[in-house]
């Protein structure tokens, strides 16, 4: 699988959020869960001061490496924060980007198809915080971005 090294900015984000681990049974659901809160409760339009249109997975606040419990949150870049949502922030620095394509209703399991991959290969992780970056789909294509931290 095809990456470029990129160096971000750091990022404010504001969502909601659930502690799992990779060898969780649960684990799919816990994640299909919270993206399907954050749109059924209309969580996306009520997140104030929004950087751009785009929705982000992350997973961060590792207890370890990718074997190990961490929290996953569904959110959204912001310009500044605002009460009523958890906030975190992505540490500016360099990461491994993964483009993914697929269909809109193929997406997600694209995704995931993606992250088996991704946990193959050798990175040096830094594990402080990946992210998957939905793009504004268009009629019926969606593109998605996985950024994955490395270390300095």
């Amino acid at each position: 699988m095809d990456y470029e090294v990129v160096t971000l900015a750091e990022k404010k984000v504001v969502g909601i959020s659930t502690r799992t681990n990779n060898f969780a049974p649960d684990m799919g659901e816990k994640i299909g869960q919270l993206w399907q809160q954050f749109y059924d409760e209309n969580i996306y339009p009520k997140i104030p001061n929004k950087a751009n249109a785009k929705a982000l997975g992350i997973y961060t606040d590792y207890e370890a490496d990718e074997k190990a419990d961490y929290t996953v949150m569904v959110a959204c870049e912001v310009s500044e924060t605002s009460d009523g949502f958890e906030t975190r922030l992505i540490k500016a620095g360099k990461y491994a980007k993964f483009v993914v394509k697929a269909e809109q209703d193929q997406v997600f399991a694209e995704v995931a198809a993606a992250w088996h991959d991704i946990w193959q290969m050798v990175l040096p992780r830094s594990f402080d915080a990946d992210f998957e970056e939905y793009q504004e789909c268009l009629e019926k294509d969606a593109e998605v971005h996985i950024y994955i931290g490395l270390k300095a």
